[in-house]
């Protein structure tokens, strides 16, 4: 088999790569259209060991590299339609397969989401809605001055990688002063983006709305506190995308109960849900949602459409855009 799918979630294969696509990856990657589990490979390793290119997607297993070695010997390429390769990248990349990922593709949704809710926030939308299903339509109406609404107002970016760079040339069709903490953002990406960098102490202090897309890893893991959201202005919103274990849940939740005229928008939290217990379900200036921000329904396909473009451009040996390497997975999400 030259090309096949290894994924451990059969249904979530079928959803990334639609009919069309796996007709087309068929004929011209000849493609078992079999999902294959990392069991199947382990019990008759075999029958894989001319196996050149894998695709797959969430539920990608690890293997480490012995297995690699064992089962892979002729293996070229992984192409993961979906975002992070963190779980299962740096055993593939030490045995010299090249991996390559759809975060791009996801990054648009997300990016998406980000903006539509950095409007929202500015509007008020969050605490209005909240005021407007309590009947408190003379609150309601005072929170329309102090709101602030869209003009000059100032958003924080935390990262600027791949969907904090998107949110920023989104964010350039409107009037809004954005600012951005990232330490490996340079100074000329920076004016391309037009964003202005500063301290995160600074970006929590100036900004109305503060979005983080920080990368997952271990110098990120509770890099929010209390100290920060705390010195967020009046009427502020903190919106996370990116990964709960970023945020020190507590130093969050103390902050929200100190100051309600505060917001929360988590898509994400940790662990992912939050335990039903958890204060987040309560607060009436936190809003949940299950991590939605990234692709869903019928933007998935977008996904499986990449990387069998990016199968394309290797197998005639062009140049790739989304190839993942073992310096990239020091930062990247």
């Amino acid at each position: 088999m030259k090309s096949i799918f290894l994924c451990q979630e059969k249904g979530t294969v079928y959803r990334v790569f639609d009919r069309n696509l796996i007709q087309k990856l068929s004929r011209e990657a000849e493609l078992d259209e079999t999902v294959y589990k990392k069991e199947d490979v382990l019990s008759a390793p075999e029958k894989f060991s001319e196996t050149k290119f894998v695709f797959s997607t969430w539920g990608m297993p690890t293997f480490n590299e012995s297995e690699i070695k064992a089962c892979f010997p002729n293996l070229q390429c992984v192409f993961y339609a979906a975002g992070t390769v963190q779980n299962f990248a740096r055993p593939f990349l030490n045995c010299g397969v090249k991996v390559f990922s759809a975060w791009a593709a996801n990054a648009v949704p997300v990016a998406e989401y980000t903006v539509a809710q950095i409007i929202l926030a500015n509007k008020g939308f969050f605490p209005q809605t909240r005021l407007m299903a309590e009947k408190r339509l003379d609150d309601a109406k005072r929170r329309l001055w102090v709101s602030g609404g869209n003009y000059k107002r100032s958003v924080g970016l935390i990262g600027c990688g791949m969907i904090g760079s998107l949110v920023a040339e989104m964010l350039k069709r409107y009037e809004l002063n954005v600012f951005a903490f990232d330490p490996f953002l340079t100074e000329e990406k920076a004016k391309k983006l037009n964003v202005t960098t500063v301290s995160l102490d600074e970006l929590f202090e100036r900004c109305g709305v503060v979005s983080n897309h920080l990368a997952n890893n271990d110098a990120t893991k509770g890099m929010l506190r209390y100290r920060h959201f705390i010195k967020l202005p009046q009427y502020a919103a903190f919106l996370n995308t990116g990964r709960g274990a970023q945020v020190v849940e507590d130093d969050l939740v103390r902050a929200l109960t100190e100051r309600p005229d505060l917001t929360a928008v988590l898509d994400v939290t940790y662990p992912e849900p939050a335990p039903l217990s958890h204060p987040f379900y309560t607060l009436p200036n936190c809003f949940l949602t299950p991590h939605i921000a990234g692709s869903i329904g019928g933007e998935v396909v977008r996904m499986g459409e990449y990387m069998a473009r990016e199968y394309e451009q290797f197998v005639k040996g062009n140049p790739c855009r989304f190839e993942v390497n073992l310096k990239m997975l020091e930062t990247m999400a």
